[in-house]
C-alpha cells in the first residue's frame, strides 16, 4: 500500500447545471475539490453580474452542510454582453472569468458568439483589467470534420485573436489534441490550458469500437491515441501552463441513451482516483500536485489551498459507483475502462 498527499485540488472547468441536477451533483465535486470554475451555459445562460450572483447563491444552497467548496463564477459571452457589467463583475469579485462558446459548439451554446468582431470591445476591456477568457476551442463550420475542429480553431480563430490582442489572458479549455498541447507549450505568455480526466484515459475507440457507447461521447470529442498520449505528456510534465479542468458534465441517462444523445461525461465522483492512476502509469506521481493543485491557482492568481488530500494505492482494483441518483434522474459515472488502484481517503 502506498499513500500520497497533495494540496486539496481545484477543478478549473465544471458543469453543475441547475435545479434538481445541481442539488444531486454539487456534493460530488465538493467532496474532493476546494474550488471550481463554474460553466455558465444554463438555459437561460449566466450573462450578467446579477445572473452570476444568483447562480452562485443557488450553488451554495445546494452544498452539504459544513461544506467549504467555493464556486468561481463565469459569465457567458454573447454578442450583446456589456463590457462595463463584465468589468464590474470582475473587480467586485463576483466573476473570475468569461466563457466564449462558438455558437453551436456544444450543449446550450446556441447563445454563443458567431462574429468575434462583435465582442472585441468586451475582450479589450478584459485585457485591460486582467480578466481571463475561457474558450471552447472548436470551429462550428459543418464543412470541417469534427475531429479537426480544434486544430482549425487554433489556426483560424485563436492565433489571430492572440496576435490582435496579445495582452488578453486565455485559457484553452479541455484541449484534446497534440496540436492544442503544442500550441500552448509554445506560447510565451497569457495562454494556458485545462485538460480533462477522461481525455487522458480514453481515445475515440471508446465511443465507437464494438458498438456506440454514448456515455463516452463528449465535446470536444475524444481523438486518436496519438493525441491522448500527447495530452498525458503535457499533463504529467509539470509545465505550469497545464492544469486540471474535469469538464464533468452530467446528463440524466435517458438524455444520453437516445437517438441524439447529449455530449458530456460525468467524472466528478472518481476523477482524483483516476488521475492518480494516470500519473502512476506515466511514472509521474510527483507531478500530480502540480497538475491538480498548484498550476491552476497560479494561473488564476489565487492561493494554493491549505488543506490536504490523501490518496491511497491498493493491491486490488477499486470499485466506483456505476451511477448516482439525483432528483432529476440517474446519472452514469465515468468508467475509465481500465483497473484503477487508487482511492481518496476520507
Amino acid at each position: 500500500m502506498k499513500t500520497i498527499e497533495i494540496p486539496r485540488p481545484d477543478d478549473w472547468h465544471l458543469h453543475l447545471r441547475d435545479g434538481a441536477m445541481l442539488e444531486g451533483v454539487a456534493p460530488e465535486s465538493a467532496r474532493h475539490f476546494a474550488r471550481a470554475i463554474i460553466m455558465p451555459n444554463l438555459v437561460p445562460p449566466v450573462v450578467t453580474k446579477a445572473d452570476a450572483e444568483a447562480y452562485r447563491g443557488r450553488i451554495l444552497a445546494a452544498l452539504p452542510q459544513g461544506s467549504d467548496f467555493t464556486p468561481l463564477m463565469t459569465l457567458y459571452l454573447t454578442e450583446g454582453t456589456d463590457a462595463a457589467d463584465v468589468a464590474d463583475a470582475f473587480t467586485s469579485g463576483v466573476a473570475t472569468a468569461v466563457k466564449l462558446y462558438p455558437a453551436g459548439a456544444t450543449t446550450n451554446s446556441h447563445s454563443g458568439v458567431r462574429d468575434l468582431g462583435k465582442v472585441m470591445g468586451v475582450l479589450e476591456t478584459m485585457a485591460e483589467i486582467g480578466m481571463t477568457l475561457c474558450i471552447h476551442g472548436e470551429v462550428t463550420d459543418p464543412a470541417v470534420d469534427i475531429f479537426d475542429r480544434e486544430k482549425v480553431f487554433i489556426d483560424t480563430v485563436l492565433d489571430p485573436l492572440r496576435q490582435r490582442l496579445p495582452e488578453l489572458r486565455i485559457t484553452m479549455e479541455h484541449i484534446t489534441t497534440k496540436d492544442g498541447a503544442d500550441y500552448v507549450a509554445g506560447a510565451v505568455k497569457n495562454l494556458a490550458a485545462s485538460i480533462t480526466t477522461h481525455h487522458l484515459m480514453i481515445n475515440r475507440n471508446a465511443i465507437l469500437a464494438g458498438g456506440i457507447r454514448p456515455h463516452y461521447y463528449c465535446l470536444p470529442v475524444a481523438k486518436r491515441e496519438l493525441h491522448r498520449l500527447a495530452l498525458r505528456k503535457a499533463a504529467t510534465s509539470g509545465d505550469a501552463r497545464f492544469f486540471l479542468g474535469t469538464d464533468s458534465a452530467p446528463h440524466v441517462d435517458p438524455m444520453k441513451e437516445c437517438g441524439c444523445g447529449c455530449a458530456g461525461i460525468f467524472t466528478a465522483t472518481n476523477t482524483m482516483a483516476c488521475l492518480a492512476q494516470v500519473f502512476e502509469e506515466e511514472n509521474a506521481l510527483e507531478k500530480l500536485a502540480n497538475f491538480a493543485s498548484l498550476n491552476g491557482p497560479a494561473w488564476y492568481r489565487l492561493p494554493v489551498n491549505g488543506e490536504k488530500l490523501m490518496l491511497t494505492r491498493h493491491d486490488e482494483p477499486v470499485e466506483f459507483p456505476s451511477h448516482i441518483q439525483t432528483g432529476a434522474g440517474r446519472v452514469t459515472v465515468f468508467d475509465p475502462m481500465t483497473p484503477v488502484y487508487w482511492s481518496v481517503e476520507a
